[in-house]
């Protein structure tokens, strides 16, 4: 009795510990956003201010050279200087405030999507529909995509190749231990760096025009360089500089006039509009490609000052570590140039600039010619910044469920095995948890069980916390011991109007595509619901037969739930490959109700009829 006390007591302060875990978490979002609103309250009360001292500034600026005008050229200078300068520093101070308050309206906004989803709503992130694939071996019946979908459950990114990253972990699970176990250490490291993920995507999010993909980078940097691959053109902007300064020192030392350089200076202005076309047609794609290079820039700056411990997070690391400059500082150099060619919309700059050394000629030749350098490198450092987007979505999930435990993985041979197992999607005053062990090959689970009572819900379950246990993610477990195989899963097939297909071809379809796959000799972990649901009771009940000892026979492993009793004599004919276990309805009070949880045997207790009697419909005895 002692020792069952001090059980109790243990178990009792375990839970305590979660529920504070839990609700740390929680405290630590509501923390991070009041200090957010707070200094977002005082930088709104800044810009007003400063709003008013610009205003002040000008008037008084604009009015004392009004009234000194006539004072004299030294006074209206003063009075130039008194105010505008002032002026000046204040709207960069204003640019600033600016900056800072559009940070910390997403860091607030970031905040309140993190305390919904504690909450279970996960409205507010990206539920990746265009990656919805009911070809896939699991896809689908998992719900990887969607509006209520793991996608939108897990995903963080900031970035198109983090959220493609991410969608592409999810479809083609790891697979090893080791690599299994360097994403686990990963995720846990990351997990426990909140500020570091919180930062990471505020800055993400704070780019209004988007981070670009890989693609489109690369695209750029394969795209022909118009004036520094030209020899005329690339010395061009040195040779008119040369010129206007040896025309001004010839006119200085008098052997020419001043009109001489004045007419060179004007006439360079004036030709270097000959290709302000092609160049405003290089700024434009430019633009529409390179806007996000500050947001990268600061993201790898992240990267590149952070000591990471885990092996996978320092390959990444180490992958933009290049000669020379940091990534970050290669890339906010090419974000400087493409702001400085920004300055030729000021017609005033542009005309003096040009006139003196075509200037936005030479802008765009340092632009080319840092493409030419760099162009290769993109795409390594655009991949390292998506996938640190995809271990903070990952770690984000960690953090957010202290409740959930990392499995052990194991080599060798198919092994699954999983105490208190739940949906990661249910609440967890209402999930019911039920066990699974699989340790031998071949071995399939046979579930019988009525309508409602939790058997397709339990085989998503099992499902779910495959997938993520693989991904190197916590799972909604008290523990689990798993050396994976390919998943493959067939709950959800529907007919097809477009192909013109039954629902029953479909079927037969996936089936046969588990079967050629097994007969390839590749491992699969098998979850079907229901099978042959598309054809008479006789003909399912004798393929349904056929199929299970054909799945035997390639040695895999599986769980197949049923309402077909007849499945469940199968254990007769394979004592030693075979478990029956059933969800239960029971009748009691004339009311229906549901246990949920999984029991040993084959169900004894059918609904249908039941609850056909209970809402009015004949039901002939």
């Amino acid at each position: 009795m002692l020792f069952y006390g001090l059980l109790l007591l243990f178990l009792k302060q375990n839970e305590k510990i979660i529920v504070m875990s839990q609700e740390s978490v929680k405290d630590t979002y509501l923390n991070y956003r009041t200090r957010n609103m707070q200094e977002l309250e005082k930088v709104s009360r800044r810009i007003v201010t400063v709003g008013f001292i610009r205003l002040f500034l000008f008037v008084a600026g604009a009015c004392s050279i009004y009234f000194l005008w006539n004072f004299g050229a030294m006074c209206v200078i003063t009075a130039f200087l008194v105010f505008v300068i002032p002026f000046v520093f204040a709207v960069k101070y204003d640019t600033k405030l600016h900056i800072r308050k559009k940070y910390l309206e997403k860091a607030v906004q970031v905040c309140n999507e993190e305390l919904s989803a504690l909450d279970y709503d996960w409205s507010a992130f990206d539920g990746g529909n265009d990656f919805v694939n009911g070809e896939h071996s699991y896809s689908n019946d998992l719900d990887l995509f969607g509006d209520k979908s793991l996608f939108r459950m897990l995903n963080r990114t900031i970035s198109p190749d983090g959220r493609r990253f991410l969608a592409h972990d999810m479809e083609n699970h790891p697979l090893g231990k080791d690599n299994i176990d360097r994403r686990a250490e990963a995720v846990k490291e990351l997990a426990g760096m909140t500020d570091f993920r919180m930062e990471y995507r505020i800055r993400g999010l704070v780019n209004k025009n988007g981070l670009l993909d890989m693609e489109k980078l690369e695209e750029w940097g394969r795209s022909r360089s118009v004036f520094y691959t030209n020899r005329f053109y690339s010395v061009l902007p040195a040779l008119v500089f040369f010129l206007n300064m040896l025309f001004v020192v010839l006119a200085m030392i008098d052997y020419i006039t001043y009109t001489v350089p004045g007419l060179f200076f004007s006439g360079a202005a004036i030709i270097s509009f000959a290709f302000s076309g092609k160049i405003s047609k290089i700024q434009s794609s430019y633009d529409k490609r390179l806007k996000s290079l500050e947001t990268y820039s600061f993201l790898l700056s992240m990267i590149e000052k952070t000591d990471f411990r885990s092996s996978n997070l320092k390959k990444i690391k180490d992958s933009i570590n290049t000669e020379g400059k940091p990534a970050s500082m290669s890339i906010h150099r090419l974000d400087k140039l493409m702001n400085e060619l920004d300055q030729r919309n000021n017609f005033i700059v542009y005309f003096l600039l040009n006139g003196l050394f075509f200037w936005e000629m030479r802008q765009i030749i340092r632009i080319e010619k840092w493409k030419a350098e760099n162009a290769s490198k993109l795409s390594v450092w655009i991949k390292a910044v998506a996938d640190i987007d995809v271990y903070c979505s990952f770690a984000t999930y960690s953090y957010n469920n202290p409740d959930n435990v990392y499995p052990e993985i194991l080599d060798g041979d198919f092994v699954y095995e999983a105490k208190g197992l739940g949906h990661v999607m249910m609440k967890r005053d209402v999930c019911v948890c039920n066990d699974l062990s699989i340790k031998t090959s071949p071995y399939f689970i046979i579930i019988t069980g009525a309508n409602m009572a939790g058997k397709s819900t339990y085989l998503r379950t099992i499902g779910v916390n495959y997938l993520f246990a693989c991904l190197g993610l916590p799972v909604y477990a008290e523990s689990m011991r798993l050396a994976p195989v390919r998943l493959v899963t067939s709950l959800r097939t529907t007919d097809s109007l477009m192909d013109n297909e039954s629902y029953f071809f479909a079927e037969l379809k996936r089936l046969k595509m588990i079967i050629d796959r097994l007969a390839s000799g590749e491992k699969l972990f098998i979850i079907l619901d229901e099978i042959l649901k598309g054809t008479n009771s006789a003909d399912k009940q004798k393929g349904s037969l056929a199929l299970v000892s054909q799945l035997l026979g390639f040695g895999t492993n599986g769980i197949i739930a049923t309402h077909d009793l007849m499945l469940g004599t199968l254990k007769e004919r394979f004592p030693e490959n075979i478990s029956n276990f059933c969800f239960e309805a029971d009748i009691k009070d004339d009311e229906l109700t549901f246990s949920y949880k999984m029991r040993e045997g084959i169900a004894s207790n059918m609904n249908a009829c039941f609850l056909m009697n209970k809402m009015g419909i004949a039901v002939v005895e």
